[in-house]
């Protein structure tokens, strides 16, 4: 399911790839453009169900209406040679086909929801390409979450892995990675809406990434060991806070990751603007 190079049978020597953590290769470079005209940098993951490959980022990424952030299209890098991470190459999408948005985002009765989700075409794809993607049983289910036995704990250690101003290894194109907190209860949806909180210190560009926690469980993926729990979206901030004496919180919302449970189904269908109606928006209550 997951578009991996086979690094036992790669000749040679230990390629690259084999020596950092998959998790680096899940991850994706996003920069929007109008037409050849660059927009904002931003960050993304890679996901499969069912053969399908899908790239994962934040809506606002894709179009932004309160600051009229309106792409055409966006790019992805994408790595290109095991042996050698400095090889890659770009990948271009139309963001809209015959008047349609390219994507599928989801809305639930709360409203919006910062998600979005779109196909990627697996014949574009050039050849040797190298990324590891997540799949659904990288996702937490609700009901172990509620339960108390998902091991996600309030204050677990969490990562965001992205690219923050655009900030990466220009060299081997690869992602930085923040330190979190779990800052609000997982399985619990953050004043009625579908995400909770992290404490994290994260800048504009990081929208779209992963957020994910180790997975150390006997079932864990070995290709991939970890579980994700939800997309980075932005900080979060008081309107009273006193600019003053007051600093940022320095909380950011991450959407849970089980709406693309949703976005991802098959026969799924969106209206024009690519909305997908989501009963609770997640599975979360």
């Amino acid at each position: 399911m997951v578009l991996m190079c086979a690094r036992t049978h790669l000749p040679g020597p230990t390629p690259a790839a084999a020596v950092i953590d998959s998790l680096l290769l899940a991850a994706a470079r996003i920069g929007t453009f109008e037409h050849d005209r660059g927009l904002t940098n931003a960050s993304g993951f890679f996901f499969v169900r069912d053969e399908r490959l899908f790239l994962v980022t934040s809506r606002h990424v894709l179009i932004d209406e309160p600051s009229k952030h309106h792409p055409n299209r966006i790019e992805i890098e994408l790595h290109t040679d095991a042996a050698d991470l400095g090889k890659s190459t770009g990948l271009s999408m139309l963001l809209f086909a015959d008047g349609k948005s390219c994507w599928r985002q989801g809305r639930d009765a709360a409203g919006e929801i910062d998600v979005a989700v779109i196909e990627l075409d697996r014949s574009a794809l050039p050849a040797g390409v190298l990324l590891s993607a997540f799949t659904p049983a990288h996702l937490v289910e609700a009901g172990s979450a509620q339960d108390g036995h998902s091991g996600v704990e309030v204050g677990s250690s969490l990562l965001i892995v992205g690219f923050p101003l655009g900030f990466h290894d220009t060299l081997h194109h690869l992602p930085v990675v923040r330190q979190a907190a779990l800052a609000t209860a997982f399985g619990l949806r953050f004043q009625g809406e579908g995400y909770f909180l992290t404490d994290a210190r994260t800048h504009r560009g990081t929208s779209g990434a992963p957020v994910v926690m180790r997975d150390t469980g006997a079932g864990a993926d070995p290709a991939l060991p970890w579980k994700l729990l939800g997309v980075h979206s932005g900080r979060l901030d008081m309107k009273t806070r006193d600019l003053v004496q007051d600093e940022s919180l320095g909380l950011n919302m991450a959407w849970y990751a089980d709406i693309l449970m949703t976005l991802t189904a098959p026969g799924t269908v969106s209206n024009m603007d690519g909305v997908v109606e989501a009963a609770g928006g997640s599975d979360l209550s």
